[in-house]
């Protein structure tokens, strides 16, 4: 079964942007092979930081689920959050039978140059103007989590280098550093700006981790890459990147001068103003989708707002979203999301073992990174992220409590 959950945690990474559907196989095969759990009749006693994780994603789960009832959303639509709620057997399966740690770092990696490469195929030779994989997550998404895999790909760097002296050492780093270039590169070559919002504050984690303990050349060495690499992506017309960033300026322009909210800037403001202009008054219960999409269309007769935010069920803010639809409950479950796992990983930022440092960072920056996507999209609505968030929380968490010798049971 160690074997097993081991190819599961190495699918999480390496196959959830290239194949249609890829983020739902290794939380398939967590949830299925939970059911050996029953049937060996494990006996298992979580921990108070488990019961916590449990507590968590039961909330935040049962929250969004209750919208079924309260909207009248069909059960299809809600996929996702069913799968976060299984992320609690996925849970309870990798404590009993922990991964190698190597399927994790590897399976990123892989994950990373595979999708940097599929995203280079779409924009540089099939002439789409921005990768999304299969069309199944949209460019967003997409590229957002090509960056969060190239970020774990940095963070793995201590597992390699804390190990064994090998020959192994050296072609692990190269691994790495190409995963996370190819991560980087996946993340430009999609368009999408709202993840480079986030990766400084990664980078801010890595230096938490890694910055005391790395030689003068290897800061130096990263030092300059991520100064200069973003200037010649920039400065090649051919990725889109230069385009993508200036249209930033002209969108605001458009809003500011005509009221033009029919672009991606414009229409994220007007949203947000919508969203402040609802939440007020369903502060506490919050208006369900089907409320909001009710209350959006009189705004929208009454001239408040402008006609174009028909397009959007959702305002483009994971925190207005929870807020506007959940009421008071939903942000304070979304803020627990957020700050559990920030509390968990966050604490062993500083520890002396590399190998264990490692998954910190990675625990942590995944955090740090939905805070920053979830600013300009609602990207724990789609499935894709919330699937993403909360089995990549539950492997790194059960992968740091093996490191540290933690006891679980």
């Amino acid at each position: 079964m160690s074997r097993y959950t081991s190819l599961a945690v190495f699918l999480l990474g390496a196959v959830a942007l290239i194949l249609p559907y890829g983020y739902f196989i290794a939380p398939t095969l967590l949830v299925l092979g939970s059911i050996t759990l029953l049937l060996l009749r494990s006996r298992l006693s979580l921990g108070s930081r488990e019961w916590a994780i449990v507590g968590v994603l039961l909330l935040y789960g049962l929250i969004r689920l209750s919208d079924v009832w309260r909207s009248g959303l069909s059960f299809a639509e809600m996929t996702g959050i069913g799968y976060l709620l299984l992320a609690i057997p996925g849970l309870l399966l990798l404590l009993a039978f922990s991964p190698k740690a190597a399927f994790i770092w590897v399976g990123a990696a892989i994950g990373s140059i595979l999708t940097g490469a599929w995203a280079s195929w779409q924009t540089l030779i099939s002439g789409r103007s921005r990768a999304d994989g299969f069309g199944i997550v949209d460019a967003i998404q997409f590229g957002n989590l090509s960056l969060l895999l190239g970020f774990f790909c940095l963070a793995g760097l201590g597992w390699v280098l804390g190990g064994h002296a090998g020959p192994g050492k050296k072609a692990g780093c190269a691994l790495l550093l190409l995963g996370a270039l190819c991560g980087v590169l996946g993340s430009f070559l999609s368009g999408s700006r709202g993840g480079w919002l986030s990766f400084p504050l990664m980078l801010v984690i890595l230096y938490l981790g890694y910055g005391r303990h790395f030689s003068r050349r290897w800061l130096a060495g990263f030092t300059a890459f991520f100064l200069i690499a973003p200037m010649v992506v920039y400065a090649t017309p051919q990725l889109g990147v230069q385009e993508r960033v200036q249209r930033i300026f002209s969108s605001y322009q458009e809003f500011a001068q005509e009221g033009d909210p029919t672009n991606s800037i414009g229409a994220r403001l007007e949203m947000w103003r919508s969203a402040s202009i609802l939440v007020p008054e369903r502060q506490l219960a919050g208006w369900g989708t089907s409320g909001y999409l009710q209350a959006r269309d009189a705004l929208i007769e009454e001239g408040t707002i402008h006609p174009y935010l028909e397009n959007f069920d959702h305002v483009h803010n994971d925190v207005l979203d929870a807020w506007l639809k959940h009421g008071l409950l939903g942000l304070v479950s979304l803020f627990a999301l957020y700050l559990l796992p920030l509390c968990l990983f966050g604490r062993y930022l500083r520890s002396k073992d590399p190998q264990l440092r490692a998954f910190a960072i990675a625990g942590t920056g995944l955090t740090v990174a939905y805070l920053g996507f979830g600013l300009t999209q609602t990207f724990l609505v789609f499935d894709s992220g919330v699937i993403m968030y909360a089995f990549w929380w539950i492997v790194l968490w059960t992968a740091l409590r093996q490191r540290a010798g933690l006891p679980i049971y």
